[in-house]
């Protein structure tokens, strides 16, 4: 599977909220920023609780429009970020490009890079 391939089903289980289908994306050490509430979180089950208590608050969907692999091998994921407060109100539009490091076809880290 392609990088574009991997990142589309990425973020559509993403936008789903389906966690086994994106853990089962992520190395079981992986890295991932805390983009919502701060810092980093580490390992499928920090992950996990951060993306249940994000998703309880707010409603984010996240859709690429661009993935390009860097001279390092990262992959940068431009996508466009829409996200709402349960309400329905819009708190963010706008795109942002994500950095991935992959090893073995699973991600072991992610940036947000604005």
């Amino acid at each position: 599977m392609g990088e574009d391939e991997f990142f589309s089903q990425l973020y559509a289980a993403f936008n789903r909220r389906d966690l086994p289908t994106l853990l089962a994306a992520l190395a079981p050490n992986v890295t991932w920023p805390n983009g919502w509430e701060g810092g980093t979180v580490r390992g499928h089950r920090e992950v996990a609780d951060y993306w249940t208590r994000q998703w309880a608050e707010i409603d984010p969907t996240v859709r690429p429009v661009a993935v390009d692999v860097e001279p390092d091998g990262r992959v940068t994921v431009t996508v466009h970020q829409l996200v709402r407060d349960r309400a329905g109100a819009v708190i963010a539009d706008g795109t942002v490009r994500h950095a991935y490091r992959l090893v073995d076809g699973l991600v072991v880290d992610m940036e947000i890079r604005n």
